[in-house]
């Protein structure tokens, strides 16, 4: 059980670590919390399928690789078959070195001993359209994805798929009438390319496009307005570059330095007069008009990077109560107070 424990740390950090180094150089707060749900869930893992006592320090020793860590964690597989989370683990540790087949495999396993969890369901038949050569997606994986929707009807990627499969089938008007609900639970974004893959799908069906959404009007109270300016003392002393890039950011006061809302502009640029909305969150679960206050701040970035460096210049921060009546003024350069 011990050999489980460690080959899950190992194999969730080696195969989240190179999706998580850029995450890390720019805003290393998120992915700190991503390590950190990491260690939270297989802490739970362990939890469910082994006991501390199992513990033994001849075994406690980290494996040096991934496949090290994945031959030790079928080992502990053929001793613990009912543990479901254990062959995700190994599907996606599989998926992660190549082995499409093998991943399938464990994948189906954990979907068997899943049999109602959306996400387990469309994992595995995710990669089942990946072992396969033409990226078909098969009987028994459109099975999984009508029973996942049933499960979980705003499963987006079940409702993906389920899309997909259809379409691979010819069946192009229902696999458009399978995406067009997506339209209302992604971001205007992805709307817009999945408009495109919809109205393809209509067009081998004989049907007329759909038509674009107009943009969302920002109602009274869903935004903030602010002003940004630069302080004319700071200018005449300093030389600045015109390309210079500002942010503008909105954040939880007392809370976690990711930004809820954020605009990138240029120096030349100022003075600024913008709106914060929900429309410049980074983050879908993390809204501007979810807060009753916000903290406000300017920073004139050196890297143009978001995430703060030695050498940035920040405006003093303004903390406004929500709806704002007011314009929020903010100075770049101005003295501390």
């Amino acid at each position: 059980m011990t050999q489980f424990v460690i080959a899950a740390v190992v194999i969730g950090l080696l195969v989240l670590g190179g999706a998580l180094w850029p995450l890390w150089r720019r805003t290393p707060g998120v992915a700190f919390g991503l390590l950190a749900a990491l260690g939270v869930c297989t802490f739970a893992l362990y939890r469910i399928v082994g006991e501390p006592q199992g513990l033994e320090p001849q075994a406690a020793q980290a494996p040096a690789t991934l496949d090290i860590a994945v031959t030790r964690l079928k080992d502990e597989l053929q001793r613990n078959p009912q543990a479901a989370e254990g062959w995700q683990l190994l599907g996606r540790a599989l998926t992660a070195q190549g082995k499409a087949p093998e991943a399938r495999d464990a994948f189906d396993r954990a979907a068997k001993l899943l049999p109602d969890d959306a996400d387990a369901l469309v994992e595995a038949a995710q990669a089942r359209s990946l072992a396969d050569p033409q990226r078909r997606i098969d009987d028994a994986s459109l099975a999984m994805l009508e029973h996942a929707l049933q499960v979980q009807p705003t499963q987006q990627r079940a409702r993906w798929f389920l899309g997909v499969a259809r379409r691979q089938r010819g069946q192009a008007a229902q696999a458009a009438a399978t995406w067009e609900p997506l339209l209302a639970q992604v971001d205007a974004s992805t709307a817009n390319s999945l408009r495109e893959q919809i109205n393809a799908a209509r067009s081998e069906a004989g049907q007329p496009p759909l038509k674009a959404e107009p943009p969302a009007a920002i109602t009274p109270g869903a935004g903030v307005a602010v002003e940004v300016a630069l302080d004319p003392d700071f200018a005449a002393r300093v030389r600045l570059r015109g390309d210079a890039t500002i942010f503008v950011i909105a954040r939880m006061p007392g809370g976690p330095p990711m930004p809820v809302a954020v605009q990138k502009h240029t120096l030349q640029d100022l003075p600024l007069h913008i709106t914060l909305s929900d429309a410049d969150s980074p983050m879908p679960t993390m809204k501007l008009s979810a807060l009753k206050d916000v903290e406000l701040i300017a920073r004139l970035s050196n890297s143009g990077d978001a995430q703060r460096s030695e050498g940035d210049l920040e405006s003093t921060p303004v903390r406004v109560a929500l709806p704002s009546k007011a314009p929020v003024k903010l100075v770049l350069g101005a003295k501390q107070p």
